[in-house]
């Protein structure tokens, strides 16, 4: 079975793969679903090149799960220390030690790559 994609090289390339995909979404003979999946990674290909994702800031990750938890900044204590050292972290004042990289991965899920990266680096 030969499957027919289209190449991305410019933004009317990149406009009618992803007006392809969307019309495929819904398909349902062999033939579509493998075209859909081709065609799906090469757009992922082409995205990934071209606008790769940054991991975010490493207190912005913090407050985002805290958020997603419904936790306040005294939920951290025991994972940060003290409440001044809570704050410090979270207004960018201190930098995260190894051992509070840890607990912060363990406790709230935060990938450790995001939690290490330096602050300074995602802006």
């Amino acid at each position: 079975m030969k499957i027919e994609v289209i190449a991305i090289q410019n933004d009317r390339e990149l406009k009618a793969a992803r007006s392809l995909v969307a019309s495929l979404m819904g398909a349902t003979s062999r033939r579509d679903v493998a075209r859909l999946r081709a065609q799906a990674a090469v757009l992922a290909a082409w995205e990934a090149e071209n606008h790769p994702a940054t991991p975010p800031d490493p207190v912005e990750a913090i407050r985002f799960r805290m958020e997603q938890m419904g936790l306040e900044p005294k939920d951290l204590v025991d994972v940060l220390g003290t409440r001044s050292r809570v704050t410090e972290v979270l207004r960018g004042r201190r930098r995260l030690s190894l051992s509070m990289i840890r607990r912060l991965h363990d406790r709230l899920g935060i990938p450790a790559e995001v939690l290490i990266r330096d602050p300074r680096a995602a802006a």
